[in-house]
């Protein structure tokens, strides 16, 4: 679903209803892509090894685990993971909204952790 340059996105009205893990590409800025992301459960270990990802929380709590510690972020709050590093997200409690950026190219490697 990603909509034209110079379009609003209403974020509540797109995830209004979603209540199962979603993740939606709604827009592109130059090579990278913005996706919106509805959280109901953890996402399995993995890493990027060609591109760091941004995460922008909307709503809720995201929790993002790293090897070495595991970082809550709240509405508002922006944080990034550089390429390379092992994580996984989730929310906590029953759901989250969050911006993802990230390389259009992203390639996603899967762990067994």
């Amino acid at each position: 679903m990603i909509v034209p340059p110079l379009t609003i996105i209403d974020i509540q009205e797109e995830t209004q209803g979603i209540d199962s893990y979603k993740n939606i590409p709604v827009a592109l800025a130059n090579d990278h892509v913005v996706r919106l992301s509805v959280m109901t459960e953890a996402y399995h270990w993995h890493y990027h090894p060609n591109s760091d990802e941004t995460f922008l929380v909307i709503e809720g709590v995201v929790c993002i685990e790293l090897e070495a510690k595991t970082v809550e972020l709240q509405v508002g709050q922006l944080f990034t993971i550089p390429a390379g590093v092992r994580h996984r997200t989730r929310p906590k409690g029953n759901r989250s909204v969050n911006l993802t950026i990230e390389r259009t190219d992203l390639e996603t490697i899967s762990l067994d952790i």
